[in-house]
């Protein structure tokens, strides 16, 4: 099967029917119900994309199994070149979305296809694992599949470091083992567009590790979203079913966080990658290359994100005559520097590349784990804080849609407008910039990139402990001992 269309797309949603529970209702066809219908259209113009003939180059590659045009994202990277090619693929999804879409289908495309590289790290669990993720990886590739995952289990009380506290009785724990596969159950999160996805992919993460008694807890596989005894329980939703000249974000991009309950959950034997081995867990990120994928994506999403906040706030000083202002220019200057790091540490990333023990070129995770964390501690906040700031009462000052069509509209349009903009574009405008920094689907944006990779202190834990210093102690201690 090629690289699919959008219509494709959300008839699989619409055939699939996985159990989807929002506000106490279960979810009929998540295709046209009002929280979840702006962000499957948006999906579906994302593969639309790989059939648009002025992209389509950028967007598929020919599959070495059926010779049929399928998703770039799937590419197995041999060069830096491969990582370019790929990257400019993202960068077009990305920007689409204005980088709103932190969960879009290649974040978990580079994933799968990471492992379908690793097979021989799958084996040492088990030899039929082997076969079973090199298989996954083509059948995601062929069938364009949309995954979701998730990483995660509910602790009742937090310990401190890297190892979770697993409490069996809510923690997602291996049942039996049969015939025809492993029966799990348990719950999980945070499954971001869990939704609106084919398949979900259950997998350990580097920053939540499980101890040495955890071997129930410990596993990989991926499985169908309407697979029986699976159900997706979704948070509140911030698309208020609004017209995208009010929320146009919101609208569009509400990709949906829910928590998963697994219910006596049978997983096919050919579906399982890991089975009940805590060290290989442990090390599933580092010894299958996956991290540095994500990481690769996830910067080239940022410098779109980045890109468009730019954009935004150089918009708004100037519809609102205030460009002349010092502390603006600062402001706005102070994103640019912001957009050309970013950028930065993704082109040196590429510069640096190296060819893992599984024959892939990776990017360098230096500069990308320093591109994750800057942003999602530093830059994003930031950002968010300076679009406020360049509103001020202007993020107030609302009309919305509704009110340019009633006996107002005179007031409105004669009161709101600017020396560069009419009044409903002013509002248009600040709509925007309002459902980026001040509304509930900003409010979404802001936690999400905080938390997104994990942890922020574990993170740091982990780039303090792996990165190698040592060269540069050396330097110092080398200056100490110098003696004129």
């Amino acid at each position: 099967m090629p690289a699919r269309t959008g219509a494709e797309f959300l008839q699989g949603l619409k055939e699939a029917q996985a159990e989807v529970w929002i506000r106490g209702e279960r979810v009929d066809d998540v295709t046209s119900h009002k929280s979840l219908q702006g962000c499957a259209r948006s999906l579906a113009s994302l593969y639309d994309m790989q059939h648009d003939p002025q992209l389509k180059s950028e967007m598929t590659y020919e599959s070495p199994t059926t010779e049929d045009p399928v998703g770039l994202s799937f590419l197995v990277p041999r060069s830096t070149e491969d990582l370019e090619k790929r990257r400019a693929m993202m960068t077009n999804w990305a920007r689409s979305s204005c980088g709103m879409m932190g969960r879009s289908p290649d974040f978990l495309n580079v994933v799968i296809t990471a492992w379908g590289t690793a097979g021989e790290f799958f084996a040492r669990n088990r030899p039929e694992f082997q076969k079973n993720v090199e298989d996954y990886y083509v059948y995601a590739r062929e069938n364009d599949l949309t995954l979701t995952h998730t990483l995660l289990n509910f602790q009742k009380s937090r310990r401190a470091g890297v190892i979770d506290n697993i409490d069996e009785q809510i923690a997602l724990t291996i049942v039996k083992e049969t015939d025809a596969g492993v029966v799990v159950k348990g719950s999980r999160l945070l499954a971001t567009l869990g939704p609106l996805s084919d398949e979900i992919a259950v997998y350990p993460t580097r920053t939540h590790m499980v101890g040495e008694e955890a071997w129930r807890q410990s596993f990989a596989f991926a499985i169908p979203c309407n697979t029986p005894g699976m159900k997706f329980l979704c948070r509140e939703s911030v698309d208020h079913g609004r017209s995208s000249f009010d929320h146009p974000l919101g609208s569009r991009f509400e990709e949906m966080d829910s928590i998963v309950i697994f219910d006596n959950v049978l997983v096919p034997w050919e579906r399982m990658f890991l089975l009940g081995d805590v060290e290989i867990c442990n090390t599933y990120g580092a010894q299958t290359g996956y991290t540095l994928h994500t990481g690769h994506q996830v910067t080239t999403r940022n410098v779109a994100k980045t890109e468009f906040m730019l954009g935004l706030a150089s918009l708004m000083v100037k519809t609102l005559g205030s460009g002349d202002i010092d502390v603006n220019q600062q402001r706005v200057a102070e994103m640019i520097v912001y957009l050309e790091v970013t950028k930065a540490c993704l082109r040196a990333a590429e510069a640096d590349a190296f060819e893992n023990k599984w024959g892939v070129t990776c990017p360098d995770p230096a500069p990308l784990n320093a591109a994750r964390q800057l942003f999602a501690e530093t830059l994003y906040p930031r950002m968010v804080e300076i679009v406020q700031l360049l509103g001020s009462s202007s993020l107030m000052a609302l009309p919305t849609e509704a009110d340019f069509e009633t006996v107002l509209s005179p007031d409105v349009s004669r009161y709101l407008a600017t020396d560069t903009a009419t009044a409903r574009d002013r509002a248009k405008l600040f709509h925007l910039a309002w459902d980026a920094a001040c509304s509930a689907f900003g409010g979404r944006q802001l936690l999400y990139e905080r938390y997104f990779a994990g942890d922020p202190v574990r993170n740091a834990m982990l780039m303090y402990s792996s990165y190698d210093s040592g060269p540069l102690v050396d330097r110092v201690k080398e200056f100490l001992d110098w003696e004129e």
